[in-house]
């Protein structure tokens, strides 16, 4: 992982040490604590809305086949990353990013591979 130091990714691996790793698309969203009538504290997380669409992307012309965890592999270097995919089109099925070939679809140029070294 590119820029993540090497304690930031050991903590990943340690349950409670924050709800979410640093590559999930929930690691920034507010954790909220609700309290039940006996007291005792049940954590959630909060709704996460789709970011504005002001990240640069470069277009991407659908295959048959294609899917978005290997659009993540192929394009952030890794398949968990479908997301930050489906945040820069938007839609809230992942699904429909591939479900119909030669439909357009914007690849995020930040986050993963910088320009000009994209896997093909």
């Amino acid at each position: 992982m590119a820029g993540t130091e090497p304690y930031e990714s050991a903590l990943d691996s340690i349950p409670g040490a924050h709800p979410y790793p640093r590559t999930s698309r929930y690691h920034d969203a507010e954790i909220g604590v609700h309290r039940r009538a006996d007291g005792t504290e049940v954590r959630y997380t909060k709704r996460r809305l789709l970011p504005p669409l002001d990240e640069e992307t470069e277009p991407h012309t659908v295959g048959a086949g294609e899917r978005p965890d290997l659009l993540g592999q192929r394009f952030l270097g890794d398949p968990g990353q479908w997301w930050r995919i489906a945040d820069a089109n938007p839609v809230l099925d992942p699904r429909e990013l591939t479900d119909e070939a030669g439909r357009v679809i914007g690849i995020p140029l930040t986050g993963g591979f910088p320009r000009g070294e994209r896997r093909v």
